[in-house]
């Protein structure tokens, strides 16, 4: 396939000429998407809670919070007080999601099947992510780890005392070791208070104590993502845009033959011209009948879309020119005159009415017969009257392979291939009045053929 796989043009013509085969994958595609949000994404809905952390928060520590709210701990704790029937804490870790906000905010999301659970999934996971924090941070009812730091601060409190009684005991300024004793005391008394500043600095509960749920988590109005909607235009884009990748990826491997030294050179024949065809629609589709051949006519993939549109042509007496023309060349090459199979393959309807034509136009030799070829396990009519045989067929219909197994099979039946002639669809020229059509066949008559060179 040439670099006009990928341009602009040739997708358009997949548009134009398959666009009943792309509106058809786009419905099924639409039908998936609406299977698979039934089926296995059916409707969510999410909640949104948020927890405020009072005070200097570094971000690492937010994000270790942040961690907590969806621990198992917190989870847990949660199915446990919501009380849902065979809800777990494990089908609800996949349900919640905790992430920190500027602000010092943790905000807690819960989904669940409906706007009310998802509502109350998200306060209860906020609720019991506070009461764990504050129990890990210190702030607790607990009356014995309460009084740990105040027992502390007394005993610091009785020492102070002790250390300023030993200092008025001591005989000041007397001696040179009262003097070291009373400085070693207060020393003694600095470094107890700055272990007490460091200690109170320290305590998570006197500066990032009370964190406070900042009111009830709104109940969600719409649906999360993905929602049907979603899913159905996703189904339908995905199924529409595969199946334009797969126009073009056929297109890309396709190994038929679409110019004329190519086609000899496969069928080991010389050319020996080409001729025009009007091009119908009810031309270019193969004769097949059945459920299948029913369901690509409808579909519009009976016909091929990778070929250029047809080019305009002269009127009926200049094609006419042309099979007469191929007749001469056939007269010329012929030592006598000759009968000769004129092989058609199979489901090649544009080869087909050349051949019929250029039988018809055949009137003075050489007798031509019409054969159609079977492709895939070619099979030529064996040598009986007729001495050779000439190969018509279309432009990219036919792959390397597929002559190359014709030219044997006519070897095998023992036909030397004389010529190839080539068939071209075109558009007709609309019809003319017959006063108009009188000037132009004299012309041709006098020898202006208007089809252009065979």
């Amino acid at each position: 396939m040439s670099d006009d796989t990928v341009r602009l043009v040739t997708v358009g013509r997949i548009f134009r000429r398959r666009w009943r085969l792309l509106v058809v994958a786009a419905v099924v595609g639409a039908l998936v998407g609406y299977g698979a949000s039934v089926l296995l994404f059916p409707p969510r809905y999410t909640a949104l809670a948020s927890v405020l952390l009072p005070g200097q928060w570094e971000e690492r520590e937010l994000l270790t919070q942040a961690e907590i709210a969806t621990s198992s701990s917190v989870i847990d704790r949660a199915a446990t007080t919501l009380g849902w029937p065979g809800v777990r804490g494990v089908d609800l870790k996949d349900r919640v999601t905790a992430a920190a906000s500027d602000g010092n905010i943790i905000k807690i999301s819960g989904t669940a099947e409906t706007p009310e659970r998802a509502q109350r999934l998200a306060d209860q996971v906020a609720a019991q992510f506070v009461a764990f924090a504050a129990r890990i941070g210190g702030d607790t009812t607990d009356p014995d780890a309460a009084s740990g730091p105040e027992a502390l601060r007394q005993k610091v409190e009785q020492t102070n005392q002790r250390i300023t009684d030993l200092a008025n005991a001591a005989d000041p300024g007397r001696t040179v070791e009262s003097v070291q004793v009373r400085t070693e005391l207060e020393k003694l008394r600095t470094s107890l208070q700055d272990a007490m500043k460091k200690l109170d600095e320290s305590n998570p509960a006197a500066n990032k104590a009370g964190m406070v749920v900042m009111g009830p988590a709104p109940r969600p109005e719409g649906q999360a993502a993905p929602t049907r909607t979603q899913l159905l235009g996703g189904g339908a884009l995905l199924f529409f845009l595969v199946a334009v990748v797969g126009h073009l990826a056929a297109a890309r491997v396709n190994r038929r033959l679409r110019t004329e030294p190519e086609i000899a050179a496969a069928l080991g024949s010389a050319l020996l011209g080409t001729v025009d065809v009007p091009a119908e629609r009810s031309v270019s589709r193969p004769r097949e009948d059945g459920a299948r051949a029913l369901v690509r006519r409808l579909l519009g993939a009976d016909t091929r879309w990778d070929l250029p549109a047809p080019r305009s042509s002269g009127d009926e007496a200049s094609r006419r020119v042309r099979y007469r023309r191929v007749c001469d060349r056939l007269r010329e090459q012929l030592p006598a005159p000759r009968r000769l199979l004129v092989i058609v393959p199979e489901g090649d309807e544009i080869a087909r009415l050349a051949a019929e034509q250029l039988a018809a136009e055949a009137e003075s030799g050489p007798v031509l017969r019409v054969v159609r070829v079977g492709v895939s396990e070619p099979l030529v009519p064996d040598r009986d009257t007729e001495s050779g045989a000439l190969v018509v067929l279309s432009t990219g219909s036919r792959t390397a392979e597929e002559l190359g197994d014709l030219a044997g099979a006519c070897a095998d039946a023992g036909h030397e291939v004389v010529g190839i002639v080539v068939a071209d669809a075109v558009r007709p020229l609309p019809e003319q009045p017959a006063e108009a059509r009188r000037p132009h066949a004299a012309a041709v008559a006098g020898g202006d053929t208007g089809g252009g060179p065979a």
